[in-house]
């Protein structure tokens, strides 16, 4: 496809910020990723840099989405770059996110292959909403809104889910906890402890 062909990319609230490094992601089993994450509440340029390492280490891990825990950081921001249901990419920064999701006769699930970058090389079916929507701030400290459906329901329930120190097998029955698990174990070699730097 080229890029002409490809659908273009929803940067509703300006483009993600670039120039930053690679940093080696954060573990399930880390404390960072078990606690909620500090709020947000100083909108400068190291908060900036900080959204500029995100985006880096989330392209080297070839990520649809990263929170600042991920990297280690106690801050509840996310970074995303990810396709809704028809393919079309949406991207933007989020930080004091706030989930809405259907409700009632309009709630339908999606059960799909979830995974996270901080447990790499597994990936299990998990049930989520089919629709999703987060406000928040933007790294200046603009109100910000994004939605969608398809994967892109799913990063965003994902990503504010880290800010609130939850991780998606969290959200599995055993058995799939188990199988997550062997999956991960399978694959560790692949990803070693400074991965994706």
């Amino acid at each position: 496809m080229s890029q002409s062909d490809e659908p273009p990319v929803l940067a509703p609230h300006g483009p993600l910020p670039r120039g930053g490094s690679a940093r080696p992601i954060t573990r399930w089993g880390t404390e960072v990723m078990h606690r909620p994450q500090q709020p947000v509440t100083v909108f400068d340029d190291a908060l900036r840099a900080l959204a500029a390492d995100m985006v880096a280490t989330m392209y080297a891990a070839d990520g649809v989405g990263l929170a600042a825990c991920q990297i280690g950081e106690d801050v509840a921001m996310f970074v995303f770059d990810c396709p809704d249901a028809t393919g079309r990419r949406t991207v933007g920064v989020v930080c004091n996110p706030r989930l809405t999701l259907p409700e009632g006769r309009e709630r339908q699930l999606d059960e799909d292959l979830e995974g996270c970058l901080s447990y790499p090389g597994a990936f299990v079916d998990c049930a989520r909403p089919d629709w999703a929507a987060v406000e928040g701030e933007g790294l200046d400290g603009e109100p910000v809104r994004f939605e969608g459906d398809g994967l892109l329901a799913r990063c965003l329930q994902h990503e504010t889910d880290h800010t609130l120190g939850t991780v998606f097998g969290d959200r599995l029955s055993t058995k799939l906890r188990k199988k997550l698990r062997k999956q991960h174990d399978a694959a560790a070699a692949e990803f070693g402890e400074h991965w994706p730097t």
